[in-house]
């Protein structure tokens, strides 16, 4: 999967990075995210934007810490040809996903961890919701999406969130 990160609306950092990484280990475990097609946007920006894409898109006018855009049935993503990006056919554009600064930064301190922890954690969500994981739709569904999310962390050598927020 390749990522097109736009990281204008927060402070300087190695976000790109960041999110290149969550990618790569979230193709680990759940490899339809490794089709070398996919193409994800990453708007790191402010809450201001995520509250008027919130309201426009899902008509909830509030800011939140990540939305997902998906632009790919799942059942489409599974099947994609691994030969096709082999073949000179155009990107398959996945989704988008939107990550407010101020909101990630105060959800951070209120856990006691890193932004950049937070930040990779809100980066997996979002890409897990491109690749159609969705823990809205049932408990088991949210907790198979939370053992998803928790494995991919460990790749990348950061500790269990929801662990964390459960000793508290």
């Amino acid at each position: 999967m390749h990522l097109d990160v736009d990281t204008e609306g927060w402070p300087a950092g190695e976000w790109e990075d960041l999110a290149g990484r969550a990618a790569t280990a979230a193709a680990n475990i759940a490899p339809e995210l490794a089709h070398p097609s996919l193409i994800a946007s990453l708007l790191f920006t402010s809450d201001a934007e995520v509250r008027t894409l919130n309201r426009e898109w899902r008509e909830r006018d509030k800011p939140t810490n990540v939305l997902s855009f998906p632009m790919l049935e799942r059942v489409d993503l599974v099947h994609l040809d691994p030969d096709e990006n082999a073949q000179g056919n155009p990107p398959v554009m996945l989704g988008d996903i939107a990550i407010a600064h101020e909101t990630c930064a105060r959800e951070a301190g209120e856990k006691d961890i890193s932004l950049e922890h937070h930040t990779a954690h809100l980066i997996v969500h979002g890409l897990l919701h491109l690749a159609g994981y969705d823990h809205a739709i049932s408990d088991a569904e949210a907790e198979a999406m939370e053992e998803m999310e928790v494995k991919v962390l460990a790749l990348m050598g950061i500790a269990d969130p929801y662990t964390a927020l459960q000793s508290d």
